[in-house]
């Protein structure tokens, strides 16, 4: 995904929208309508799942893709929680950012 894109993924219920920053702001994340404030890490999170959607992405390369490759993926864990509360209505019961037991995440390619 290029920085300058403007990406949108959209499904029944979410529509994610991702635009680059600004000359005076940061990317602009809009859910359900919503604006929603993410930090940089993750952002770029998101934006691998948003550019990648549909796809399994595996620990290891989200690991060398956000943080780098040594990093503990109890980190990944963390962060990928902290999206799914701020983008799924139940994080019990998620239906965007899907757990691939063993190998990692994908985030389910729009309807």
């Amino acid at each position: 995904m290029s920085s300058g894109a403007i990406v949108s993924v959209t499904t029944r219920v979410i529509c994610l929208t991702i635009r680059p920053a600004g000359l005076s702001s940061g990317p602009i994340v809009t859910v359900r309508g919503k604006e929603v404030k993410f930090s940089p890490r993750e952002y770029d999170l998101l934006r691998l799942l948003v550019a990648h959607a549909g796809k399994v992405l595996t620990h290891n390369m989200l690991l060398r893709e956000v943080w780098d490759p040594q990093t503990d993926v109890q980190y990944l864990r963390i962060y990928i929680r902290a999206l799914r509360q701020k983008i799924e209505a139940d994080t019990e019961r998620p239906q965007y950012i899907m757990t691939e037991t063993g190998v990692g995440y994908r985030l389910r390619a729009p309807d």
